[in-house]
């Protein structure tokens, strides 16, 4: 590989996922066909789970263009597109300044990036998470039921 221009920048995280899987970096469970480091993977898995494997370049050209009036930084640009906020909260603690600078174009703002950038996977985790608390909840009625149980066996003798 060659390098053209050293250090021109940061990185989105949908660029990141874009290079890794260049390199190889996928999801297959044996992980010994790419060339690709185990600490390339961890941040492979790590970006999968987030908003970066549903976006592509035009959602981000996008965002940077309707993004273009509220006059951001690009620092602040990098961390919205990343982290894709959803809420005014999110966007406070990424904007510095951020009620002097938007005031009530928060809400705009926010509207924008959940318009333009797509959501994270995490449908599925939820649902997933939501039947093991069913689970953990079955499983404690049982454990109550069966102390109720014994208690009246104990009292029975």
């Amino acid at each position: 590989m060659k390098i053209l221009e050293a250090n021109a920048g940061p990185l989105t995280n949908f660029e990141v996922i874009k290079f890794l899987k260049s390199r190889g970096a996928s999801k297959d469970p044996s992980r010994v066909l790419a060339d690709v480091s185990p600490s390339e993977y961890k941040v492979y898995d790590y970006l999968v789970e987030t908003a970066a494997c549903n976006q592509s370049q035009e959602n981000i050209n996008e965002f940077l263009e309707k993004s273009k009036k509220y006059d951001l930084a690009k620092a602040e640009l990098l961390n919205i597109i990343n982290i894709r906020p959803s809420t005014p909260v999110e966007l406070y603690s990424m904007i510095e300044q951020c009620d002097d600078r938007l005031g009530d174009t928060v809400e705009e703002l926010v509207e924008v990036v959940v318009e333009v950038l797509p959501s994270p996977p995490t449908e599925t985790a939820n649902e997933e998470g939501t039947s093991e608390a069913n689970q953990e909840t079955v499983t404690k009625e049982n454990i109550e039921e069966q102390k109720i149980d014994e208690g009246d066996e104990k009292m029975a003798k």
